[in-house]
């Protein structure tokens, strides 16, 4: 494994994890939120400009707490985008625009993977990994994969590129050395064909400083990225998952959510001890022209001062949120309306890509 490096210091000449690198849990403090802006019509087919009032929705209680980096194509995406937010009533003190152009918007598999070790003198570094539209489904991608490289060279900060295809929505952290993914993603030869799964492993442990892989099964039905783990569990603490279950037997994702649920009950992280689980239903099943979408509460994303879960106008909503809520007394726990967003098949946790602060 030879990794491709820039010529700033930091990581060049090792893998992270020797140099004490790692990728921090979500809920860990951050610097800031990264967004690619949406304006691909073909993600969004006959509705993109319904999930702009949403999308802003959700960048305004983000930047309540933080700062929020939206990624752009050029000043006129930047005055349409600025009109959007300013229609929500969206703080624009905590917005900072960039002018890096993009295929796509979602900026959770496409950003950069930050990791940090707060005692080396370079205390934080990007993982450029490649990047391939989940298997080339959706060409092209070529301004996508360039934008890890792009935002290290605006932050001044050290890169190394693995040379493989990774995502950011296919792997989960708990910050203390644990990692969740599912083998319907990473093991799907649309990615590294060439690879095994040890050798994946290897990968994981070597460029995001991890020392355990937990491996699922299967991802919810209409999930086009192949079985992301962010649409079926999630950390939010050390030691604990939220994963969701399908109540309905009749329903496809019955079978496999349940699995996964009995996979993660015999699960024992480092220090042996079990995973405490925290079981979030479904909605009901959302489908639009004929197509059935990965809707999930399990695709929140984790700011700061709030917590925004995607919501579906359905009699689950609430119960998801109470649920959430309980696991984060700490922060506010808002559902946004994502039912327009999820025709692109993602939600918030897919549009975005923390920064953590160290």
């Amino acid at each position: 494994m030879n990794p491709k490096t820039n010529q700033t210091e930091g990581v060049t000449g090792g893998f992270p994890a020797d140099q004490g690198y790692y990728f921090p849990a979500e809920y860990a403090s951050h610097e800031a939120t990264w967004l690619s802006w949406p304006h691909k019509e073909a993600s969004w087919p006959g509705k993109i400009q319904t999930i702009y009032a949403p999308y802003s929705k959700f960048i305004g209680h983000v930047a309540a707490g933080e700062t929020v980096r939206i990624m752009v194509r050029d000043r006129s995406m930047e005055e349409f985008a600025t009109s959007c937010l300013e229609k929500e009533s969206v703080n624009l003190q905590n917005i900072t625009f960039h002018h890096f152009p993009t295929n796509d918007a979602w900026c959770r598999d496409h950003g950069p993977a930050f990791l940090v070790n707060p005692a080396a003198d370079q205390k934080k570094v990007i993982v450029n990994w490649n990047y391939n539209a989940w298997g080339d489904k959706y060409p092209p991608y070529d301004l996508d994969n360039r934008i890890p490289e792009q935002i290290a060279n605006y932050l001044g900060l050290p890169y190394v590129s693995p040379g493989i295809v990774m995502e950011g929505g296919s792997v989960d952290f708990n910050g203390k050395g644990t990692l969740l993914t599912t083998t319907s993603c990473l093991l799907n030869p649309n990615r590294n064909p060439h690879l095994s799964q040890s050798e994946i492993e290897d990968y994981l442990r070597k460029y995001y400083g991890v020392k355990q892989i937990l491996w699922l099964g299967d991802g919810i039905i209409g999930d086009d990225t192949d079985g992301h783990i962010d649409d079926i569990t999630r950390f939010v603490s050390d030691q604990t998952v939220v994963t969701v279950v399908e109540e309905n037997r009749r329903d496809a994702n019955y079978e496999p959510l349940r699995e996964n649920l009995k996979m993660l009950e015999s699960f024992r992280l480092l220090d042996g001890s079990p995973l405490s689980i925290v079981e979030l239903p479904m909605p009901s099943p959302v489908v639009y022209e004929g197509t059935r979408l990965p809707a999930s509460y399990a695709n929140f994303y984790i700011a700061n001062c709030c917590v925004v879960v995607p919501t579906f106008r359905d009699k689950n909503d609430d119960r998801a949120l109470e649920l959430l809520q309980r696991c984060f007394p700490d922060r506010k726990v808002v559902g946004v309306d994502s039912l327009d967003i999820i025709w692109g098949l993602g939600s918030f946790h897919c549009l975005s890509q923390q920064e953590p602060k160290v």
